[in-house]
């Protein structure tokens, strides 16, 4: 009877371990856990991880979302130089009001994610009613007769066209700046490309939104006989439309984007300078033949006596 207890007990302490272990999720370049597998209103929810690749981009973005498929959490991360990072989820507000399964996506780039789940047992000490109420008073100063019940999915596109960010972001693989300012999206990374003379920017849209980065001169350029030129933009590889302020010392360009949009490149037209220094030795060397060979004619007329 004695030896059945104990199996009791012990088959009970094993759920109970199980439980409270972190949960997992990886896709082998990016590895994300939580402290907890299940969490309720008074937790803070630790979210860490590690990448493989730094290369690939020291910028990751974090979005959480409720069990009916609404954003609830938009986050930037930074990776370390031990290729870790960890951030704190302090779930708060009418949108964190579901119980159930919300949804962690990590992401470096386009192929590289990594997504977990945990469970949240929901806000109680927010009512539906208040979170209504502050809606309620943003169309009204709209004239417009707003309905008691708003749609949940309503509240998130709300929420998510008022998302703002502006921050810097340092180019792969050197130590230049570019400030930013995006609506609706998270910048991930951005990566020179030589040979096309441009710069690709890995974005995460979410909404229709735009983009606007102050350039300097030192990173990119567009110049044809030191005189400006304008850039050239691909928004998924189509033409996008941009508007562009120019200084002495740098370049701004506002880029609109749609939703799911992933990559934005701005590309650069300018003479390159080693095409320079080829054409002058060429053009050097044909004056001094021209030179050599009219000297040697003008000698072969002289009379000689």
């Amino acid at each position: 009877m004695k030896s059945k207890l104990m199996i009791f007990v012990l088959f009970g302490i094993l759920i109970t371990s199980v439980g409270a272990s972190p949960v997992f999720g990886e896709n082998g370049s990016v590895v994300v856990s939580t402290d907890k597998s299940s969490y309720s209103e008074s937790d803070v929810i630790l979210v860490s991880g590690e990448i493989k690749y730094i290369a690939l981009g020291d910028q990751l973005s974090l979005i959480v979302e409720s069990p009916n498929g609404n954003i609830v959490q938009l986050d930037q991360m930074t990776v370390g130089s031990d290729k870790k990072f960890s951030t704190e989820i302090n779930p708060s507000g009418s949108y964190w009001k579901d119980p159930g399964m919300y949804k962690i996506t990590i992401t470096q780039n386009e192929n590289n994610q990594a997504v977990m789940s945990f469970e949240f047992t929901g806000i109680t000490s927010v009512s539906v009613n208040e979170a209504e109420d502050v809606i309620a008073e943003d169309v009204i100063a709209e004239d417009v007769i707003a309905e008691d019940v708003i749609a949940e999915d309503v509240i998130a596109e709300d929420v998510i066209d008022s998302i703002i960010t502006a921050t810097t972001i340092t180019i792969q693989d050197s130590t230049d700046l570019i400030s930013y300012e995006i609506t609706n999206g998270k910048l991930i990374n951005v990566i020179p490309d030589m040979d096309a003379v441009s710069l690709l920017l890995y974005i995460e849209a979410i909404g229709d939104g735009s983009i606007t980065l102050t350039i300097p001169r030192s990173v990119l350029d567009a110049t044809i006989n030191n005189e400006d030129d304008e850039f050239f933009v691909l928004v998924d590889g189509e033409e996008g439309d941009f508007e562009e302020i120019i200084t002495s010392t740098d370049r701004t360009l506002t880029i609109n984007f749609l939703a799911g949009t992933e990559q934005i490149e701005i590309i650069g037209t300018f003479v390159i300078p080693e095409f320079g220094t080829i054409a002058a030795m060429i053009l050097a060397v044909a004056i001094i033949s021209i030179i050599a060979i009219s000297s040697k004619s003008r000698l072969s007329i002289v009379p000689r006596y």
